[in-house]
């Protein structure tokens, strides 16, 4: 990645993982071991910033993050940890507001801890400053799903709704990493809201909110099928 290219990410991992308790009850959603060693989800995510050159990561945590804090340290794979604590939830968008105070890049990835996808960062950062957005996020195209909710696109990929979950025979999906401009929450007050439905969605008509759409390996573990899947895939 070249300088001008963000080397800064934010990393979810707050979570309760409400859903997932009944397989995963000791740990955040982001700890959730893969294989025989224990080598937490979290760590194939920041595998996957560390192959990428980034040099500086901030793992927002909240729930157990006392967990994190002692298995990642200060830092992993040759990148700089720093840790922004969440005394109380408040919610994707708060949380990332919260950590882009530790920021300096103009643009910043981020990540959900709980979600893998395997996109080409440096070329969607090259996208996102090519074309002067504000929020481009990863778009996956997927088949018969009903689990999330559809991404309306304009013929240059630019997001022009948030369609609601409902069946779907084709289409482009949030896919969870994003990269945004430092300064996008200035003029946001609130400390409490969702990245998604507080800010992007009510934003859409106001923002230059891009997608990237890439076909690469996409897995959220929010559920134990997909935890399943997930584990039978870094098993191999």
């Amino acid at each position: 990645m070249n300088n001008s290219c963000s080397q800064e990410a934010i990393v979810l991992a707050g979570g309760f993982g409400t859903r997932l308790r009944q397989v995963v009850s000791d740990v955040p959603k982001p700890m959730a071991p893969m294989n025989d060693k224990g080598t937490p989800f979290l760590a194939f995510v920041l595998d996957q910033l560390a192959g990428q050159g980034f040099e500086m990561v901030i793992l927002s945590v909240g729930y157990m993050a006392e967990v994190i804090q002692e298995y990642f340290g200060d830092s992993y794979a040759g990148m700089k940890l720093r840790y922004s604590v969440e005394d109380e939830p408040l919610g994707t968008g708060g949380a990332v507001k919260r950590a882009l105070a530790l920021c300096s890049a103009e643009n910043i990835f981020v990540l959900n801890g709980d979600t893998y996808f395997d996109v080409d960062l440096p070329a969607m950062a090259q996208k996102h400053r090519g074309i002067g957005a504000d929020f481009t996020l990863a778009a996956r195209e997927m088949s018969d799903f009903d689990r999330y909710g559809a991404l309306k696109l304009t013929v240059d990929d630019r997001v022009t709704a948030f369609l609601e979950k409902k069946y779907c025979v084709h289409g482009y999906i949030n896919g969870g990493i994003y990269c945004m401009k430092r300064t996008i929450f200035a003029d946001v007050k609130k400390k409490t809201f969702s990245l998604e439905k507080d800010f992007l969605e009510k934003k859409v008509d106001v923002l230059h909110i891009a997608a990237y759409k890439s076909r690469g390996y996409f897995i959220d573990i929010g559920i134990p099928e997909d935890y399943q899947r997930a584990k039978e895939h870094w098993s191999v």
